[in-house]
Order: C-alpha cells, then structure tokens, then sequence
C-alpha cells in the first residue's frame, strides 16, 4: 500500500506537519529511485526526519499535568504512570531507529550491518519494553485467539515467501536469508492485520503496528548486503520506517490524551488481508520469471505452506473475526407490521425457544437471538424467500408456514435455531462454519421447493437463500446482510443459495438506482442510439446499420442494454423503450434515405414487445409517418428467448413479413434444437455470433459451414456478427457469409460519425 494512504488508514486526522514528512520522504524515494541521491542517504534523511517529528510527539507527551489525586493509594499511582513511562520508551526507540538509519552512510561498508543489527537490537528492546507499559485489552478466549492465528497464518506465509524471493541476498547463507525472511512476514503480516482489524483506530493498536513497521525497516536493513549489491533495496525500507515512527507517535498521543475521543470497534476490512499478499506474491513471481529465475525448493516450499492454515481454518469452522463487540443492549423497537405478529418473549427466555412447537415469530425474536449469542460469534444466518404461488387467506398461509417451518428444522442441526418471519418466509442460525452453512442452504432449498398440500390445495415454491457469515456487529446489520443475499438469489433466478459479499451489496444498490431512474429517462431525453454499419463481406461496402440504445444519465453514466433492459422487464416498460427506439431509428433512416441511398435499419425486439397485440399496426405506423420502405427496417429477435412463446412469435414474424419488412433471428446458437427450429420462423435474415467462427476453424468441426449450407435451403442470408479479427472477418467470408458486422470492421458510432462515414461510399444501393 501507499505511504500515504496506509497513514491515512490509521490516523484519522492527519496534520500539516506529518504531510509534510510524508511528501518529502515520498520526493526523497523518487530521487533514490532515479540515481541522484544515493539510496543509504535517502534512508538517513527520511528517517531523520521522521523520527524528529516522532519525537518531538512524544517528547511532549512524557510530561504533562495529569496525576492522579495526591491521596490516592500507590496502585493507583503506579497505573497513571504506566503511560507516560511507555511514551519516554518509545520516545527513546524512536529516536534510536532514527540514529541507526542515520549512521549507515557515515559508517564503511564492513561496519554497515554491525550498526544496523546493534540499532535494530536497542530498538527492539525499548520498543517491547514501551509497548507492554501500554493499557492492554482482556485477553480473548482461546478459540478466538486461534482463529486469528489461522486466519493471518495464509498471509503470514505469502508474505515471507515475498521477502524470500525479492530482497537480494548476495553471499548470504540459506539459512540466515530464511530466518531473515520469516521475520520480515511476520512483521508485515501482523502490521497489515492491526491497521486492518476491528481497533484499528485504538491508540495500542497505532502503537503496535508503527512497532512492526518500524522494526521491519530496521530488519531489512540488517539483511541487505553491506556492499553496493544491495543497490536502490535500501529504499524499500523508507516507507514502513518512516510510517512507523509516526505511528507510534499518533498512537501514544492516543492512549495519553483521550480525549481526543477514543473511537468504536469498526467493522475489519477482511480483503487487504487476502488481496495484498496474494498481489505480492504474483507481482514476486513475475519479477523472477522476468529475471530468468526459477523458484527453488524453498520457494515451493512456502506456497505449500499456507494450505495447512486454510484447511485447518475450515475444520474449525472459520477463523473468529477480529470485529467490534456486540453491545448487549435491547433491539430496536419493532415496526407495527411486526409487532402485530412477534409478541416480545418474556424475559429470561431462550432463544433455543425456536425448538419448541410454534417457536418465535417475527423479527424482533431473530434480532434477540443474534444480540444474545455469546462469543466468539461464529456461524451463519440463513434468510428464506419461500415465494409461494396463488397463496391466500390468513388461515392457509399460516398453515403453509408451519410446514415450512416443521421442514427447515427437519434438515437442521439440533442446535440450529429456525424462525418464522411470518409473510417474509423462515431464518436459521447455525454455528456451522462456511462450507456446511452453504450446504444446510442446499438442504433447505429441496426440502421447501417441494410442493405443499393445504386445505384441499397443492401450492408449489420456489425458495431462494441469503447467506451472512455471524460476526460480532449489529443484528440489524446481519439480518440486512442475509437479506440482500437474498434478494440477489431471487434475481437470479430463485432456487439458489447466495452469500453476501460486499460487491454484491453494490450490485444491489446499483440495481435499485436503476430502478429509480429508468421510469423518467424517455421523459428526460436520456436515451440515444448508436449505429453500427453491416458491411458486405466481398468489397466491404456498408449494406445496412444496427440500431444499438444507449442510456446516458447524468448520475449512473452510460448504461447498456445487457443491463438496461432487464429491469425494464422487471418494471414493464420494454414496450415505451421499444417504441421510442423504432421512432427514433426510423427517422434515422428517412435521413440517410434522402438523395437514393438504400440501406437497411435493424432494431432489436425483446420477446415480449414482439408479442403484443399492438406491435406490427404500430410498425406499420411508424413506417408510414417517415416514409421508409418497409424492405429497410429488420427486426430483430433474440433466438434464447424463442421457446416460451414459439406459436405467438412465429404469427408476429409472418405479419411483418406480410408487409414487406424483413425479419432476423439474433445471437443464433447453431446447436440441433436452433437448426430444427428454423423452419418455423419465417425470418430473412441469421445472425450467428463468434463462437459459431472460431468452431469453424477447425477441420473438424465445421460449424459455420453447417449453418451457412442450411441457411442457403431456407433461402436465408447469414449475417456473421461480433467479428473483432481479421482471422474471424476472413473465416466468415470462406464459409460462405454473405454479411458481417463487428469492431474490425466498423464500430458503434453517433450518427453523425456513421454518416461520414458512408460519405466515403458514394453510391449504396442494395
């Protein structure tokens, strides 16, 4: 991470004076990089500075008003004293590193690692020593603390395998550079876990990772060669040396002086901790490979290690998150839909009440039971849509629910915990670790999907599963968790089971803005259209365009059709987008029309514009008010979504050829139920997409071939698309393709660019 930005991550409230050490450390690593400061300077210099200021922090910080009352008895002396104590030693350990980078340019190069081990050594002590006179936390629970231990063992691991392949180690034995190497990962692999963890913003934990940061400076230079192989590596150590000592300042100023205000346990950002030592490793592999090395024995060796970690990690049912305690406090107060149904539970009682007959209802009893479970918190919350079809009657959806619920804790553990949410479908917390949650939602989607028999009726579901990993944070927010899992399984198409992530909560919030802006983009003129031409493949000359829509909103950007016209589904309005992109295409081609040239326009259909009642008069229509020739439009279907409503699709396709207009089926997939198909639709035109030309390069599977040779029994033309090739332009061409469009041979433009662009073809006539 950058300098400034792993600063920035753990003081809230940078001042002018710690920027300023920043920046011009930052511009003393540039010059160091590129040759007119010499690396070692670059070291003394930026350490100098960073450990002055340091000081000067903590210098002030060892003195100061605060005691306590001269009657108070001699513990509580010795406790008021214990701070200041750890600022003068880590006043003292500062200033030590400072010294030691400081004197490596003054000291010859025999000298160097004796002075960098002797500064590394006092260091280590004074900052030990400051560090354990720091108040200290309760100690957590075993099983916590080995699951912190597993889960930063895979880092750890990555790490050192980085130090070991990276630094240069010229004539130092294997195993000094392995115990070298081990000492640099753990250092930064507990450094990246404190400024990533639950109290990153404590003052003890600042203090413990500027420690780490400092010491793996201090390491490094230690390690490197005392001769000039050790190059610009010295300028590696800048960063952590320098953040460091700033560090343990703003971490101290902390602890002192509280009140400053001491911040809330946060919720730990679990993907520096995976994604930058995975990132570090590849970038160290590449850049020996690019070397011309191989990894050695030892090498192999680490990437083999960090796997016991992730197995043993799974066995115990995940590593215990490092996230900010639940306060057990009462939980919010719930809505009058939910009180009318969730009656609060007496006090004292249970939440292992769900066992019994007609367990707890409603919300307010799960968020009870999330607030009440003890630590560590592990396990999963499980959130059921059952969707249930043609339900009514208060007296039937009870009964339905029973069931639901007398099935979920049929697959369930004993100790699991069911809850009916009433209307909203079933929750289940378990204390299973990631792979048997994921499977006990598998198991609750065959037991609920299958159909219910009440009151004389057979209802069937359709269940979709969120998934929340438990942590120590508000119920509220790992109900919202596992319910916007939920929702992104019901998206998808129901009868799955998704976890949540926190791209998934974009995902969702970026679906929901979509939502809120389409209704209004026709209204607003938000909505464009792009061309892109259809060439003849024999001379390359423009026969025809396709119209492409482009929704330009001034918030969300540019939004395409593969993810504008689902919810347009959803919201049911295909067919006001479908009409506004026929008119708007239409009078496109009346333009480019004017002076004799002809030219076709294909639009895109959607299934369900195609089979309403109203479809072909009002294309009809609309040719008519441009005075475009019914032989110019092409309408296009997508041939995926043909089956659900083949009868009414093939009627709609022979009306608006009756007329004159040509039809086409799009994104053909030439597989044998497609080509059996082809008889029924009465189309003009095949669109094939790549897969179809790159399957024909093949000798032995000569998939174009087939579909051209069919096409030419139909008497339809082939237009071969997404053609981004030369390769695929000229296979297309050999196979038999009449026309073919795609990025290699003209791109999606405005009108105005396509129009020049047929500027260069004066005559166009087919």
């Amino acid at each position: 991470m950058p300098v400034a930005s792993v600063f920035r991550a753990a003081v809230s409230r940078p001042v002018l004076p710690e920027t300023c050490v920043l920046a011009v450390a930052a511009v003393l690593v540039v010059l160091g990089a590129t040759g007119p400061v010499p690396a070692l300077a670059v070291v003394a210099l930026a350490g100098a500075a960073g450990s002055t200021l340091a000081g000067v922090r903590l210098s002030r910080l060892t003195i100061g008003p605060d005691s306590p009352p001269a009657d108070a008895g001699r513990l509580a002396r010795r406790q008021a004293a214990r701070p200041r104590r750890a600022a003068a030693m880590l006043h003292a350990a500062v200033v030590t590193a400072g010294l030691t980078a400081a004197v490596l340019p003054l000291a010859s190069a025999g000298y160097r690692p004796a002075a960098a081990v002797a500064g590394l050594a006092g260091t280590t002590v004074l900052l030990g020593g400051g560090l354990l006179s720091l108040p200290r936390p309760p100690r957590p629970p075993a099983r916590m603390r080995l699951g912190r231990l597993l889960g930063g063992a895979a880092p750890g691991v990555c790490l050192v395998l980085v130090a070991w392949l990276l630094l240069p180690y010229a004539g130092v034995p294997a195993p000094v550079r392995l115990v070298v190497a081990v000492t640099l990962g753990l250092l930064a692999v507990d450094a990246l876990a404190v400024l990533t963890g639950a109290h990153r913003n404590s003052g003890a934990a600042r203090c413990r990772a500027g420690a780490a940061l400092t010491l793996l400076a201090l390491v490094l230079l230690a390690a490197l060669p005392a001769g000039p192989a050790a190059g610009r590596a010295a300028l590696l150590a800048v960063p952590p040396l320098v953040v460091g000592v700033l560090l343990v300042a703003a971490g101290v100023r902390r602890v002192i002086r509280p009140g400053a205000g001491q911040p809330a346990p946060q919720a730990p950002w679990d993907w520096p901790r995976s994604v930058i030592p995975a990132v570090a490793v590849v970038l160290a592999i590449v850049h020996e490979l690019q070397a011309g090395l191989l990894p050695d024995r030892t090498a192999v060796l680490l990437a083999l290690a960090a796997v016991p970690s992730l197995v043993a990690r799974e066995l115990l049912g995940g590593a215990a998150p490092d996230n900010p305690p639940v306060p057990m406090t009462a939980p919010t107060a719930p809505t009058a839909s939910t009180a009318s149904t969730a009656p609060a539970a007496p006090a004292g009682t249970s939440a292992r009440a769900a066992r019994a007959p007609g367990g707890p209802v409603g919300r307010a009893a799960l968020l009870r039971a999330l607030a009440a479970r003890p630590e560590p918190v592990t396990g999963a919350l499980l959130v059921v849509d059952l969707h249930l079809t043609e339900l009514s009657g208060p007296v039937v959806r009870d009964d339905l629910t029973a069931e639901a619920v007398r099935r979920a804790r049929a697959v369930a553990a004993v100790e699991d915990e069911v809850f009916d949410l009433a209307a909203s479908g079933l929750a289940v917390v378990t204390d299973a670790g990631p792979v048997l949650a994921y499977a006990l939602g598998a198991r609750l989607l065959t037991a609920l999907g299958r159909p219910y028999e009440v009151s004389g009726a057979v209802l069937r579901s359709r269940p979709s599963v969120g998934l929340a990993e438990l942590a120590r944070a508000r119920p509220e927010d790992l109900l919202r968790q596992a319910d916007l899992a939920r929702r992104r399984a019901a998206q998808l198409g129901r009868e799955r089971v998704e976890w949540y992530d926190a791209y998934l909560e974009e995902q969702l919030v970026r679906r929901l803005d979509l939502e809120r802006e389409l209704p209004g983009a026709v209204a607003r003129g938000e909505l464009d259209l792009v061309y892109q031409p259809v060439l003849g493949l024999a001379d390359r000359s423009p026969v025809g365009t396709e119209a492409l829509l482009r929704w330009r909103n001034p918030v969300l950007g540019t939004v395409f059709p593969t993810e504008l016209l689902p919810v347009a589904e959803d919201l049911d309005i295909v067919g006001e987008l479908g009409a506004w992109v026929l008119d708007r295409a239409c009078r496109q081609l009346a333009d480019w029309s004017v002076g004799g040239r002809r030219l076709w326009m294909a639009v895109n259909v959607t299934t369900r514009e195609l089979t309403s009642p109203d479809f072909v008069p009002r294309t009809a229509a609309v040719l008519e008010a441009y005075g475009v020739g019914p032989d110019q439009l092409v309408v296009e279907v997508a041939e995926p979504r043909l089956a659900a409503e083949l009868p009414t699709v093939v009627a709609r396709l022979a009306g608006l050829r009756s007329m004159g207009i040509r039809t086409a089926l799009d994104d053909f997939r030439a597989e044998h139920a497609s080509l059996a198909q082809l008889r029924r639709l009465p189309i003009d035109l095949l669109k094939v997409g790549p897969e179809a030309v790159a399957a024909s390069a093949d000798p032995h599977r000569p998939l174009l071939d087939v579909v051209v040779t069919v096409a030419d029994r139909l008497g339809l033309e082939v237009v071969a698309e997404e053609l981004e090739s030369a390769h695929q332009v000229e296979g297309a061409r050999r196979a038999g393709c009449r026309y073919g469009q795609g990025f290699e041979l003209a791109r999606p433009a405005t009108a105005e660019r396509v129009e020049a662009y047929f500027e260069e073809f004066p005559s166009i006539a087919r």
